[in-house]
This record gives C-alpha cells, sequence and structure tokens, in this order.
C-alpha cells in the first residue's frame, strides 16, 4: 500500500467526497440485495474472495438504481493482464465478493427513464472508464479522468486527484460491479455504451472496450512517428496491438522485449516485429546494451512500456516490495530511459499504481527524455475512429486472442492466464447470451 497505515486509515475515515452523481461502491448487488439486486433472478459472475483467490458465485442480477442506467445482458467479456493486479491483491481497497471484469460488451436488457439514444436489444460496447458526459474532462472526450464519477479520497491522496470511475477495478476507482458476469448496471449508459454495426461481431467490437483503444493511445500519445525505431516492453495483448500500431503510425523498425512463448506467438503473427529475449542476457544493463547494439549505437527513438510495475526482475526490487517499501519496481523504467537515444520518448502504459525506488531521474534530466505517462485510456477519445477501423478491416483485434471460453469457468482461466499456460493470451469470454463465434474466433475450450 502506497500510503502508510495510519494515513490510508486516516483518509478513509473522511469517507467519499461530494461530487459523486452515481451510485457508488456497488460492487456485488447481493451486499444489498434490496436496493441494488433483482428480487427474482441471479447470475453467475467472478468474484475476488481474497488475495490469489477468486471464484463464480451465483448473486442477484442488478437493476435501475438511476435513471441513466442501462443493464446489459454480457455478451463477451475477457481477461486483462491489469486483473492480475486484482488477483495478487496489489490495488487497494478491494473487498471479497467484488465482482470483477472492466472490459465486455452486451446487449440492451433494461434502462432508466433518461437514457437517450439506445433501446432494448441494441448491442453495444462499454468503455471500462465511467464518464458522466458533462464536466471538464468528459468534454473534451477525456473520459479516463471525469471528474464526477469516483468519489474515493483514498486515490484523491494518493495521486493529488482522482481519475474516473471504473468497472471492476475496486473501491479505488469507485466500486462499480465488473463485467465478469451475466448481467452488468452501466452507469450513464447513453454516454458509456457505443453501437456496434451488424458486421462487427462481439468477438471483435469486445476489445473497444479497454485493449484496442489503451494500445492506440500508448502510441500515438507517446508520439511515434514517420521513421521511427520503437522498443516495446511486453509481447502480451497490449505489446502485440502496440507493435501493430506503430508500424500504421509510420515507424520504420519495432522491437519487442519479453520472454518465453510469448516471443513465438508476436514472430507468427507480426513477422515484421524484431524481439529480445531478455532472459538470453546477462548483466545488469544488457537489454540496454542490446538495444544499443541493435539501433545504430544510440538506441530506438521511442520506447513503450506495456508490462506494469508488479514485477520486479531482481533480488533487491523483489525484496523492496515484498517490505511494502515501494509498489512498483522500477527497473523496466530505468531499462526504457537508458535505452533510447538522447530525446527519446518513453510512454507508460502499463498499470503502475503507487511510488517506485532507485528511479533514474539524472539520466530522464540529462539526456532530455520526455517520460510520458499515458494514463488511463480515454476510450471516449478514440472508440469510433477505431471501430471504423475494425469495420474497414484495418485493425483485426481477434490477432492476439488464444481462447474461447465459458464464463462459469473464469476461476480456472485466471489460473492459466497467471501461469501463462496453455499458450494462453487475450481470451474471449461468452456467456449464455452469446451469439454462435464468428469466423476466425478460436474454438471454445473447457476446462
Amino acid at each position: 500500500m502506497a500510503l502508510s497505515q495510519a494515513a490510508y486509515q486516516a483518509e478513509k475515515a473522511l469517507g467519499h467526497g461530494d461530487n459523486a452523481v452515481t451510485a457508488q461502491d456497488v460492487t456485488n448487488p447481493a451486499n444489498d440485495r434490496e436496493k441494488y439486486g433483482d428480487p427474482n433472478e441471479t447470475m453467475k459472475a467472478l468474484a475476488w474472495m481474497g488475495k490469489n483467490d477468486v471464484q463464480i458465485v451465483e448473486c442477484p442480477k442488478p437493476k435501475v438504481i438511476e435513471d441513466r442506467d442501462v443493464i446489459l445482458k454480457i455478451t463477451g467479456s475477457t481477461v486483462c493482464g491489469s486483473d492480475l493486479h486484482l488477483l495478487h491483491g496489489s490495488v487497494v481497497e478491494l473487498a471479497k465478493g467484488d465482482i470483477l471484469g472492466h472490459e465486455f460488451c452486451g446487449v440492451v436488457d433494461d434502462m432508466g427513464s433518461a437514457v437517450k439514444g439506445l433501446q432494448k436489444g441494441d448491442r453495444v460496447v462499454a468503455s471500462f472508464q465511467i464518464a458522466c458526459g458533462d464536466c471538464l474532462y468528459c468534454k473534451k472526450k477525456l473520459s479516463s479522468q471525469c471528474a464526477r464519477t469516483n468519489s474515493n479520497n483514498i486515490e484523491n491522496a494518493m495521486y493529488g486527484g482522482r481519475t474516473a470511475g471504473m468497472f471492476g477495478y475496486s473501491h479505488f476507482t469507485g466500486g462499480f460491479a465488473g463485467g465478469q458476469a451475466e448481467y452488468t448496471r452501466v452507469p450513464f449508459g447513453d454516454v458509456n455504451l457505443l453501437k456496434l454495426p451488424d458486421d462487427v461481431p462481439d468477438e471483435k467490437g469486445l476489445f473497444l472496450s479497454d485493449v484496442v483503444p489503451t494500445s492506440w493511445n500508448c502510441v500515438v500519445d507517446t508520439g511515434v512517428k514517420e521513421g521511427d525505431v520503437v522498443a516495446i516492453w511486453g509481447a502480451g495483448p497490449i505489446g502485440q496491438m502496440a507493435a501493430d500500431f506503430s508500424f500504421m503510425n509510420g515507424a520504420k523498425r519495432v522491437i519487442v522485449i519479453d520472454s518465453n512463448w510469448r516471443l513465438d506467438w508476436m514472430k507468427e503473427r507480426y513477422p515484421k516485429v524484431e524481439t529480445i529475449d531478455y532472459s538470453q542476457l546477462k548483466g545488469t544493463k544488457a537489454v540496454v546494451s542490446k538495444l544499443k547494439e541493435m539501433v545504430d549505437g544510440h538506441g530506438p527513438d521511442v520506447a513503450l512500456e506495456c508490462v506494469a510495475g508488479e514485477y520486479p526482475k531482481g533480488w533487491f526490487h523483489t525484496a523492496q516490495i515484498a517490505l511494502g517499501l515501494e509498489t512498483d519496481t522500477s527497473e523496466i523504467l530505468n531499462e526504457m530511459i537508458e535505452g533510447v537515444k538522447n530525446y527519446g520518448r518513453v510512454g507508460i502504459t502499463g498499470v503502475y499504481v503507487g511510488y517506485t525506488n532507485n528511479f533514474n531521474i539524472g539520466s530522464l534530466m540529462e539526456r532530455g527524455i520526455r517520460f510520458i505517462g499515458n494514463g488511463q485510456a480515454p476510450v471516449h477519445f478514440y472508440w469510433e475512429d477505431l471501430l471504423k477501423k475494425i469495420q474497414s478491416g484495418e485493425i483485426d483485434p481477434l490477432k492476439m486472442v488464444s481462447h474461447r471460453v465459458k464464463v462459469d469457468q473464469l476461476d480456472k482461466v485466471y489460473e492459466k492466464f497467471e501461469k501463462k499456460a496453455d499458450g494462453m493470451q487475450k481470451v474471449f469470454v461468452e456467456t449464455r447470451f452469446s451469439q454462435p463465434a464468428c469466423a476466425g474466433s478460436p474454438p471454445l475450450t473447457e476446462y
């Protein structure tokens, strides 16, 4: 936890701010069935039950609470690498029974009286963040920074400001029940849902919820341009899409750093990409040296972080995290800063939740490095344009999807995903409401 225990408890005692405009901390309708749950119907959902423990639970279907709520029948969801930070208990303000999942699509099942532009039966995808549509940030479509949908004072104390509410990502981001379930309540549904046209199946439209806009934002916000050499840390789904999008934005070379079979997957599906297996290199500066060697002795123009700060490579940061002396390791950040050429750009998209030690601020300053926190991508800013790119075939999200699974087996999927087992990359999670698989979808895997 980034705050001291005393500071954390002091902030928690203050309660929530006055700026909230939607019901929050409803991470499971079973917590107050009369207020939040449908008395006549239950559903299956994946719930966090403690550190490294997620389980399928039976709980009430959510109901309309506010007049701009939309209740979705979930037809597709997925598991994100950032969900593992929740699994590990690395994000504060999780509670037993919280329903997880921030990427989902579905069909409108019910809605409040003030919802505009939607009808029952509409196919839609949800943005992973919850925006009000009216505040300073929302008017600029910077939906990830909505000033009115997350009143959590702990986040405010840690970061010096709040971000938008998010689905399925703890009370730290508002306490909204997630979409790894059969139904989900979407506040401000007419703002936070995008209609999917008939020519975009759920297996592609789903990923407009997070991974596609997040990868796009990583690339364009860091300023990848014509002729750049780009290095990407992480060969997971975000890294894969970022590689694709770097080429789309003019990069002449893309180098991906990772280890194990994920690099083989990358080589197979993204043949233009060059790779570095860091596990085969020796020395603390080995990745930096290899990049300099590969790129004219100076290093790449751009470095993109698509891994996250929870995973230390050496014993020193492992010990610091275990002792609570930091929440995130600076090892990859330092590799990026030192690895790019002078006046290079470094973009941070992998999740960092608090503080880090031993950060090479000297190299950042002295060599003129542009260090960019890409933030939680403002989905609303990009998703209409990205939808058109999916329609045209310019973007194919199915390239990163390795598995199709059932929602009631998500606890087993988390276990596989955590262990990087079974060749698992991105998954498509079907429910009893899903349509038959589209062309190109992986076959159903039973666990």
